[in-house]
């Protein structure tokens, strides 16, 4: 159900500070481990649980809201994913000890899954052509630059005042994001008839989700030849083969296979997947940077600083290049630039000032590569979706997101712990990086492969 109502900057800015509460609880919690772990007295093991958690759960749920905010209002699931963002955050606020860490990692995992893909359903209800382009590129600046804004603000704040008023200030946020959003009318998909939620899918989806991801971070720690970790893996082939053999015979599944005959769509969703694992790098850098040079939280913060003021500043240019010459050139362009950023950290073998430098310098890169990759990645994939199925097509592109992210994350911690054992943390932060490296190339071919030339032409007609 749409209206005449067309968005206005009031719907951008209420979107944008909605996503970034996903940012704040998300990307902050890297440069504040040692704080929380020292405040709340948990194990390094459980707070990277915690921290991958709020990824995790936003991934293997947000294909489910982005199908239910289709179904029941793109803006009522927006408003719960901000309530249950106010929640989650007070749970952080008052934790002291790893229960009410776990809860509201989770409730924040749940938050994010309804938060994103209904908000690029309302960009795609009350946007069209080159404004539905311009809010789009705002939405990426709350998205992608959020994680490199949230992780220096972050650090700052975590310095200054304390790390739980990063989720003060994120409550702040909703709350603010829920007055900007009230006037919006609501948005839903033409029903064409009745249908029953996919609980089966889902239900097979988490649990292949899970093993995975506790098969990824614990499988070091459990020894990768123990039974549990052989279950575990095992459990995830299986469950991964039943899901799509499963879904893709049935009438409302969880994911629509069919979404991905459309080549453009395809393309954007994977090499979105794997340009989020990249995310690894942020989680390698700040880590090696602490324990090899002896950076503090906020030092390590600030070397991202490059990033978050290029990739703000090159989200708009990106729109503009996809308005001249479409999707696929600046999605190529980006990866590349992307790719040589993050290579660029892995030359650990260079002295202190000219690996700061480097590094400094790759951040600047990473964000320039993304910044001109986000806009027409996300226009790619919401103009090549059916409107009936703009929710869940957008649930699964932002699903790439925050999977791509909680894999990315964890694999890199875990090539880079495994490595650091035997090798020290100068080999394992340039192993980390090489793992982050083959996460670039491979989205770039897929960019290469998969999205046609003309991509994003007929959007901006």
């Amino acid at each position: 159900m749409t209206t005449a109502y067309k968005g206005t900057d009031k719907l951008i800015i209420g979107i944008v500070f909605g996503v970034l509460t996903f940012w704040l609880f998300a990307q902050a919690m890297v440069n504040v481990v040692p704080a929380v772990q020292k405040d709340l007295g948990v194990s390094s093991g459980t707070l990277n649980i915690a921290i991958s958690l709020t990824a995790l759960f936003s991934g293997i749920f947000i294909v489910a809201a982005g199908g239910l905010a289709d179904k029941v209002g793109r803006k009522k699931i927006t408003n719960i994913g901000l309530i249950l963002s106010i929640i989650g955050s007070l749970c952080l606020v008052f934790a002291n000890g790893a229960i009410l860490l776990i809860i509201g990692r989770i409730i924040q995992g749940l938050s994010a899954a309804c938060i994103m893909p209904s908000t690029i359903a309302l960009m795609k209800a009350y946007f069209e052509g080159a404004e539905r382009q311009r809010a789009l590129s705002y939405w990426s600046i709350g998205s992608w630059g959020g994680s490199g804004v949230c992780s220096l603000f972050g650090g700052a704040v975590a310095t200054y005042l304390g790390w739980k008023w990063i989720f003060i200030f994120s409550i702040i946020f909703a709350i603010l994001a829920l007055w900007l959003l009230k006037d919006t009318p609501e948005s839903k998909a033409k029903q064409t008839g009745t249908s029953k939620f996919d609980v089966s899918g889902l239900i097979v989806f988490v649990i292949t989700m899970l093993a995975l991801n506790i098969f990824i971070t614990q499988g070091d720690e459990l020894g990768w030849t123990n039974w549990v970790t052989i279950v575990l893996i095992a459990v995830a082939v299986i469950g991964a083969l039943a899901f799509i053999k499963v879904e893709s015979g049935k009438e409302n599944a969880l994911i629509d296979f069919k979404l991905f005959r459309n080549m453009p769509y395809t393309g954007a969703t994977i090499s979105n997947f794997l340009l989020n694992a990249v995310a690894g790098t942020l989680v390698v850098a700040n880590t090696y940077v602490q324990q090899g040079r002896g950076f503090t939280s906020f030092q390590s913060g600030m070397l991202s600083i490059g990033y978050l003021v290029v990739v703000l500043s090159m989200i708009r240019v990106g729109e503009k290049i996809l308005q001249k010459v479409g999707a696929k050139k600046p999605m190529v362009w980006g990866t590349i630039f992307t790719l040589i950023g993050v290579g660029v950290m892995g030359l650990t073998f260079l002295p202190d000032l000219p690996y700061t430098v480097v590094v400094f310098i790759g951040f600047a890169l990473f964000g320039f590569g993304l910044g001109i990759y986000a806009t027409p990645s996300t226009d790619t994939a919401v103009s090549n979706a059916p409107d009936e199925k703009i929710g869940a097509a957008s649930g699964i592109y932002k699903m790439a997101s925050s999977l791509g992210g909680a894999f990315g994350v964890s694999i890199s911690a875990t090539v880079y712990a495994v490595i650091s054992e035997n090798n020290g943390v100068h080999a394992a932060a340039t192993g980390g990086i090489i793992a982050n490296v083959i996460f670039a190339a491979i989205a770039l071919l897929s960019i290469i492969f998969l999205v046609p030339n003309n991509a994003g032409k007929k959007s901006e007609a």
